[in-house]
């Protein structure tokens, strides 16, 4: 079976928002970033910055395995035309913005906190797959992904991602759990 470079796509779009889900909840890591880092909007900034880097690392790997003819990967082709993954990027951005906009994730039941996580994975997704290709809308070139022009993709990768972790990491990563208030009963 051949696997599309959209199905590819597709598929690490999933796996990695459902693994990243899965650890928030089921790993001592999860408790740790809940005790640590506030919810709203740290914690959401936090897991666009995680998610963010981990997209830009993934879509790199990717695009130079295409580019080296290593494993099963392919260019996104519609039509005879190739798509770049900066289209899938902008329209993640656009459902995240309509989702936003919509005030989805914005309560406090579990299904709406979820969202509220899986809101913030796909920003850090849709912004690592713009962003990587930023050399190409800047010059309208698609030679400049792995040109001297293509360094620009990775100054706004390095500067986005500083933003989103400075916004995220600052200071609550790193300072103690907060210690709830003890209570005593007064007789």
């Amino acid at each position: 079976m051949h696997l599309t470079g959209a199905s590819i796509l597709l598929l690490f779009i999933v796996l990695l928002a459902s693994v990243i889900q899965l650890l928030l909840h089921l790993t001592r890591a999860g408790r740790i970033l809940h005790e640590r880092i506030p919810d709203r909007p740290r914690r959401r900034l936090f897991l666009a910055a995680v998610t963010f880097f981990i997209t830009f690392l993934g879509v790199r790997l990717l695009v130079w395995g295409i580019v080296h003819h290593i494993g099963p990967f392919g260019w996104v082709m519609m039509g005879g035309k190739h798509i770049h993954h900066l289209v899938w990027g902008i329209l993640l951005l656009l459902a995240v913005g309509y989702a936003d906009m919509a005030e989805i994730g914005t309560g406090s039941s579990p299904g709406s906190l979820f969202l509220s996580r899986l809101i913030a994975i796909c920003f850090g997704m849709g912004a690592a797959l713009t962003l990587d290709e930023f050399a190409l809308w800047l010059n309208l070139s698609a030679d400049a992904y792995w040109t001297r022009e293509g360094r620009e993709s990775i100054d706004a990768v390095v500067l986005f991602g500083a933003l989103l972790a400075i916004g995220a990491w600052g200071a609550p990563l790193f300072s103690k759990p907060r210690q709830k208030a003890a209570t005593t009963k007064l007789d």
